[in-house]
């Protein structure tokens, strides 16, 4: 299995263009097939999660062309009509693949299996495929209730009222609300719960605005999408991804020194960029610019902290943890356990190899920091922000080696490409 051994380095000071979203990149995909024409996508980010979606929408008949050395696609929309493939669609390990697809596939007419890797099969689905059900869908399981694979078969959802929890994923609201001007009667969402990652529900809302089709949220609770609107096609720039920008945050505020971040800014509907504040809670100096944002560091104290609205940070955070004064606690992302691994557990074991005290909850973590870490190869549980996170331990610890590294390519797949540029200058 391929290996990368990072070398620590006294002081950053580099600048970076980061690629574009996957989250905005897949939700616009779902987007463009349903337009009303040919809508080109600019900055779009290939990667293992996007190729998935592209692949599966080019199995349903759907005329793609994708330039990937100009990050650029173009789609031919159907205005809704379509119809299944009646074969097999494969998603690997991609969950905003299956998510916003599963609904997706209501729409046409005919039978699909939607399934993906071992992983998938192990991440829960059945909130969303009950609501679905609810609105006229038939929806069953391939194997196991409640998970992957998924069989559909679809005469054009009829759509009305439903309920869903929003504990597990807000993937599931926003698949709803993405189809939701597609089906008869429109969609009418009763969320029965608190809803996890908020900010995602804005990034849809604000995507299918762009493309002409309103949605009404009130207070997260219940959210609305009318029937008989239409997405138009245009030409969309797929702005940077807050995500990964986040561990190009953290290298100042470990080593020490600055990061310029281009192709992101503070307004952006992305909640991951409010990683900014808790650097700046953390002692960081950060500065936002137009199309750019500026972390000056070290990081230097520890805080308490609810991550419920930015876990895909929280692996971020954890490491930079290990390389502040005082304990740091990450509180509310029970959701974790359910991503590409249990996201907690994983950091529990990795964080203690490296020798830091750890204390796994079940909805986060404590961390106290020690002076020296341990030597240590890197598990990462083919997660890719397993591998880029801790791939920053190694830049102020000695020893640190990142298995299977290749594991990035599934949102991030130039990032060590990127990683190695700080050693150059």
């Amino acid at each position: 299995m391929n290996k990368i051994n990072i070398q620590p380095i006294n002081k950053i000071d580099s600048d970076f263009y980061i690629p574009g979203s996957k989250s905005i990149t897949n939700r616009a995909l779902i987007i463009s097939a349903l337009s009303d024409g040919k809508t080109v996508l600019k900055n779009a980010l290939f990667s293992d999660d996007t190729i998935y979606m592209q692949s599966a929408l080019k199995s349903l008949g759907f005329k793609i062309m994708s330039n990937e050395s100009q990050n650029e696609i173009t789609i031919l929309g159907t205005k809704g009509h379509f119809s299944l493939s009646n074969n097999e669609i494969f998603i690997g390990n991609a969950g905003t693949a299956m998510r916003f697809l599963t609904s997706f596939l209501t729409l046409g007419s005919g039978n699909v299996i939607i399934t993906g890797n071992e992983r998938m099969q192990e991440r829960p689905i059945k909130d969303l495929v009950d609501s679905l059900n609810s609105l006229g869908a038939n929806v069953t399981y391939g194997k196991k209730t409640g998970y992957p694979p998924l069989i559909i078969n679809s005469n054009k959802l009829k759509g009305g009222k439903t309920r869903i929890s929003g504990k597990i994923s807000s993937q599931y609201i926003s698949s709803l609300i993405l189809i939701g001007a597609f089906t008869k009667q429109g969609i009418d969402i009763e969320i029965i719960d608190d809803l996890v990652s908020k900010p995602y529900i804005d990034i849809t809302s604000s995507i299918m605005k762009d493309f002409g089709i309103e949605i009404s949220n009130l207070d997260y609770k219940y959210l609305k999408v009318q029937p008989n609107q239409t997405y138009r096609h245009r030409e969309y720039l797929i702005e940077g991804d807050a995500s990964n920008a986040s561990y190009f945050f953290a290298m100042p505020a470990i080593t020490g020194g600055r990061v310029r971040v281009y192709n992101i800014d503070n307004n952006t509907k992305q909640g991951d960029i409010h990683f900014l504040n808790v650097l700046s809670k953390m002692g960081c100096s950060v500065e936002y610019g137009h199309n750019f944002v500026e972390v000056i560091g070290p990081a230097k104290k520890g805080i308490e902290i609810d991550m419920r609205d930015m876990s895909d940070v929280v692996q971020t955070l954890a490491v930079l943890a290990l390389f502040v004064e005082g304990k740091t606690i990450i509180k509310n992302v029970e959701n974790m356990r359910v991503k590409e691994t249990d996201r907690i557990h994983a950091l529990y074991n990795e964080l203690t190899k490296l020798g830091a005290e750890v204390e796994e909850l079940q909805d986060g973590l404590v961390i106290t920091p020690k002076q020296k870490y341990f030597p240590a190869e890197i598990e990462t549980y083919d997660d890719h922000r397993m591998a880029m996170s801790f791939s920053l331990a190694g830049l102020k610890s000695k020893g640190i080696t990142i298995i299977d590294p290749n594991c990035v390519s599934k949102t991030f797949p130039d990032y060590f490409k990127l990683f190695h540029k700080i050693y150059e200058n």
